[in-house]
């Protein structure tokens, strides 16, 4: 891939940053620079949002009809398929995950297009029976300019699901990428730009995220934010919203379980524990990273899921390994620095736990899939994300264990439960603090279709499906008097 400078995207026009500062983006399978981004400031922001307020007061958007706001999303998810390969490309490049997931990003990307292109002109209001003589009725009317705060890790995915649902219900939009992983997101405003989407509609300012991204979770004129990342971060969005008295969507981190009882088809669910740990290194908010076996069968089902973990092959995401790079050297650390509190707390370490060494490998942050035994529940590394492909295998007797040790984090995401048994399965679904569980598969965070989000500190507010569209339109009730 050429290393170039890229722009900013603010009504309609490709721009350097306020202050002419750019910084890099890198390969994080190889180091080689990718591109250079504009570094964005707050008075970009200022400006983008600006932009996006005069457009969404603007007689032209307000009276844009819905319909035609559902076409152009449809036809921007056409794009994205059109250009599919060079996108996950892209992708690949500067997220480091293999090329097939990248494929399935840029597929789910135009799913979200696609999904509320069709929800576009279906934006229901109700009557209310109040009492003879007046019409009671209520409107979902836009909010307004929404701010998207857009993580690394799933930087084309989820700049789609938010934008898309936003922009169908008839908001303007600010949106600020990860500086770690901006390519994609510049390249759907790529072809943003070439659609029918007026001018002002959407916009994109690179930079980072405690520059740029403060900038705009701080700003007064923003009228929802939408942030996936961090706890501690996310605490930052939420306090500076306060300010501001302006509504948060938060989906932050998880500590995610799988639940395997004794009863479960062992083959499919090792297979599925394995997928959610390694998916996109480990680097999900939705990863299965804690492992729950009923005693009876965990030194059998553990067996499996280790000899899988051996099997994956390691490698830069062009060449499509099971597993890619770490993104950069600040998160490698992180999770070296957790394997040695591990390692002082007397976790067994089943397979991993290193720096992968190789040909080809030199240059990046590769980590060995890892499988913990013989942890605390409570202990630190148990507790805590590690954000990487590392699970945390704990054993229970009863269901009443399982449940408690499944709720026993500050976080409720994911949780995948496995059992053949469906009464169980449903008692145990019941009782599980989690935004979504899946019963007999894992799809770390599920289709398009499926609201998506957590309990504690997994934030809250809903992404994906029709859920989505309550966080980007504001409730008006009208009684008329006849």
């Amino acid at each position: 891939m050429e290393t170039k400078n890229r722009f900013m995207y603010i009504n309609g026009e490709w721009t350097e940053s306020s202050g002419r500062e750019v910084f890099a983006t890198k390969n994080p399978a190889t180091g080689e620079v990718l591109a250079n981004v504009p570094r964005g400031t707050e008075e970009d922001i200022d400006a983008a949002v600006k932009v996006a307020r005069q457009t969404f007061e603007s007689e032209a958007w307000q009276s844009f009809p819905p319909i035609d706001r559902g076409r152009i999303l449809y036809k921007i998810a056409e794009e994205l398929r059109k250009d599919a390969e060079e996108i996950a490309l892209m992708e690949t490049m500067d997220t480091g995950k293999p090329l097939s997931q990248a494929r399935n990003d840029v597929e789910a990307s135009a799913l979200y297009f696609e999904y509320y292109a069709g929800m576009a002109d279906k934006i229901f209001g109700e009557t209310i029976p109040v009492q003879p003589g007046i019409l009671d009725y209520t409107l979902r009317e836009p909010i307004g300019v929404t701010a998207h705060i857009i993580p690394w890790n799933y930087p084309l995915q989820i700049i789609s699901r938010s934008t898309a649902a936003a922009i169908a219900t008839g908001n303007t939009v600010v949106a600020k990428p990860a500086e770690d992983t901006p390519l994609t997101a510049l390249k759907l405003a790529e072809i943003i730009d070439k659609s029918a989407l007026p001018k002002g509609v959407f916009n994109l300012v690179t930079g980072y995220g405690s520059e740029a991204g403060a900038a705009l979770s701080n700003h007064p004129d923003i009228d929802h934010i939408t942030f996936t990342g961090s706890v501690q971060t996310g605490s930052a969005v939420m306090m500076g919203a306060a300010k501001n008295v302006k509504p948060v969507t938060l989906e932050l981190g998880g500590k995610s379980p799988n639940i395997v009882f004794e009863d479960c088809d062992q083959v499919e669910a090792a297979e599925f524990v394995v997928r959610s740990i390694i998916q996109n290194a480990g680097q999900t908010c939705s990863a299965g990273s804690r492992l729950l076996i009923q005693e009876s069968i965990k030194e059998e089902f553990l067996q499996k899921v280790v000899d899988k973990m051996k099997g994956i092959t390691i490698g830069q995401g062009v060449n499509d390994p099971g597993l890619g790079p770490i993104l950069n050297e600040k998160q490698f650390t992180r999770i070296q620095e957790f394997m040695e509190v591990a390692e002082r707390d007397g976790a067994a370490f089943l397979t991993g736990g290193k720096r992968e060494q190789g040909e080809g490998l030199e240059n990046g942050f590769f980590f060995q899939p890892t499988v913990l035994d013989n942890l605390d529940p409570k202990s630190y590394v148990a507790q805590e994300e590690i954000f990487g492909p590392v699970v945390c295998a704990f054993s229970f007797d009863t269901e009443e264990e399982a449940i408690e040790l499944a709720n026993g984090t500050d976080y409720g995401l994911v949780t995948g439960v496995w059992t053949k048994d469906s009464a169980r399965a449903h008692r145990v679904a019941s009782k599980i603090r989690a935004g979504q569980v899946f019963i007999n598969n894992y799809g770390a965070g599920g289709g398009v279709q499926m609201p998506f989000g957590g309990y504690k500190k997994s934030g809250f507010g809903r992404e994906k499906g029709l859920e989505a569209l309550r966080n980007y339109t504001i409730l008006k009730n009208v009684a008329l008097k006849y």
